[in-house]
């Protein structure tokens, strides 16, 4: 049986919620506020959490982060009443998988936990071979648990977003990182809005890369991306 959190502090959405997942046999953890969300993530390890953004003590941002300060791969999934896009880029930002707007139907929540579940799974059974902690890239360090990029002249505290999007530029260093590829991995889908998210970020890491004139992030169009280093 699968285990998810549900930090909602709606009380009449989260027994909804939590009564009609747990008819789909997952075992549900109710969590009414922030900080008591953290304190059963860390006890329970569940499959998959549900943070509502707007919550007492600590928000779904916030929670976001902390619970990706303890695994870099459970699932989250963000449920806002907010529809502004920089709510939902900061989402992303923080390490959230995918989001749903209230009102939602039920049938699109199980939907969405059924995907996200099952791209963990296929993750988990995968042959990737692991990632450093600690990479160097022409005259930068970068470390990948801290998310932090450092060169001579400054460092940079990178988003969760940032840290994978430049890994899969770095493992893929002066070859194509496919941009559906790398959409469906990171965003869990390849649409436009994704698309312009992701060249966001691009944007981005070519700021921070800009101390070594050797580094460049070259856009093939209609292909993907590539980090060339001349080094």
């Amino acid at each position: 049986m699968e285990t998810i959190l549900l930090a909602e502090d709606e009380l009449v959405l989260g027994k909804l919620v939590k009564e009609a997942l747990e008819r789909k046999t997952y075992k549900v953890l109710w969590a009414k506020d922030g900080q008591e969300a953290f304190e059963l993530y860390r006890q329970h390890q569940p499959d998959l959490c549900i943070l509502d953004v707007m919550m007492p003590t600590v928000n779904g941002f916030v929670l976001a982060g902390k619970i990706r300060g303890l695994s870099e791969t459970v699932p989250l999934l963000f449920l806002t009443a907010r529809s502004e896009t920089n709510d939902v880029v900061k989402g992303f930002e923080v390490g959230g998988n995918d989001y749903l707007k209230k009102p939602f139907s039920l049938e699109e929540l199980f939907l969405r936990i059924r995907e996200l579940l099952r791209r963990r799974q296929q993750d988990a059974g995968s042959d990737k071979k692991p990632e450093q902690d600690v990479y160097a890239i022409g005259t930068y360090e970068f470390n990948r648990i801290s998310q932090v990029l450092r060169c001579d002249k400054e460092s940079f505290t990178l988003t969760h977003k940032e840290t994978a999007l430049l890994t899969a530029l770095i493992t893929h260093k002066n070859s194509l990182l496919p941009r559906r590829d790398t959409l469906l991995e990171l965003w869990g889908d390849d649409s436009f809005f994704r698309a312009r998210t992701m060249d966001v970020y691009i944007a981005k890491l070519r700021k921070y890369l800009k101390h070594d004139e050797k580094l460049s992030i070259v856009n093939i169009r209609g292909f993907g991306y590539k980090l060339i280093d001349e080094h």
